[in-house]
């Protein structure tokens, strides 16, 4: 079955093994694809199988990390999070007037407490209300059935084939936004509050207690995108233009190289 087939159908029925398989044929990547998925019940995150529950309080950034780059399949409640920075971002605590004030930033990140009741405001994330829990599981697990959202590490270089193959097909503009520190919300926030890709710079926290590489961005996805992504993938490929983008030479005469995908 193609991709663009699958892209036809439920993320239910997705073949996740080939889907990542596929992923790392185009792109190489180093760092596992995972996913995340909200619970509106901690009973219902709790008969996911072969779920770990943590010992200690993390950031979420740390549990992200437990399944990309220990394989583990991770739930939390807001409980287990190390405060409302975290748990506000994916809607287990509420954007109360504490969290909006910033306070906890400011001197530290922000130079006014203006300065950073502003970063607060401009952060997207999940309304509160609606869940209880999440978790995340590498995508060829099939335990989350399917998650809500993708989580894909790649060098700039990876980012912007897997980018390009979005945009093959049905071409659109993408706008993202980059609120600095805690820009778990340009990622998974976004994503999850939106259902549309949201690419980020991992920030200090998530290098720090997330083990996120230096050379890595982020992108988060809606599974139904990553057949339409694939497919485009392969079809530039086609043409000639994948990864790894080998270098050409900054004195060659171009005309050359671009023929190989332009023609005369």
């Amino acid at each position: 079955m193609s991709s663009d087939d699958i892209a036809l159908e439920d993320p239910q029925s997705y073949d996740w093994p080939k889907l990542v398989d596929d992923l790392n044929g185009l792109l190489r990547l180093k760092t596992t694809p995972i996913g995340m998925k909200m619970f509106a019940t901690v009973e219902e995150m709790a008969a996911v199988p072969r779920l770990r529950r943590p010992k200690d309080i993390h950031t979420t950034d740390q549990i992200v990390a437990q399944a990309a780059r220990l394989g583990w399949t991770v739930g939390i409640t807001a409980a287990d999070l190390v405060g409302a920075q975290c748990s506000t971002v994916i809607g287990l605590s509420p954007r109360d007037d504490r969290w909006l004030s910033g306070k906890n930033m400011a001197g530290v990140w922000f130079e006014t407490i203006e300065d950073s009741a502003q970063h607060q405001a401009a952060m997207d994330t999940v309304p509160f209300g609606k869940y209880q829990a999440m978790a995340v599981s590498p995508l060829t697990s099939g335990r989350l059935n399917p998650p809500d959202i993708c989580l894909i590490y790649a060098t700039p270089g990876q980012m912007i084939i897997l980018i390009n193959g979005l945009q093959w097909s049905g071409y659109k503009k993408f706008d993202w936004s980059v609120v600095g520190e805690s820009s778990c919300a340009d990622s998974w926030g976004r994503a999850l509050a939106t259902g549309e890709p949201s690419l980020s710079i991992p920030c200090f926290a998530e290098r720090r207690y997330g083990g996120v590489l230096d050379d890595e961005l982020l992108m988060a996805i809606p599974p139904k995108y990553l057949p339409r992504a694939i497919a485009g993938m392969a079809r530039l490929a086609a043409n000639g233009l994948r990864y790894p983008i080998p270098q050409y030479g900054i004195q060659s005469d171009a005309r050359a190289g671009l023929a190989v995908s332009y023609g005369g």
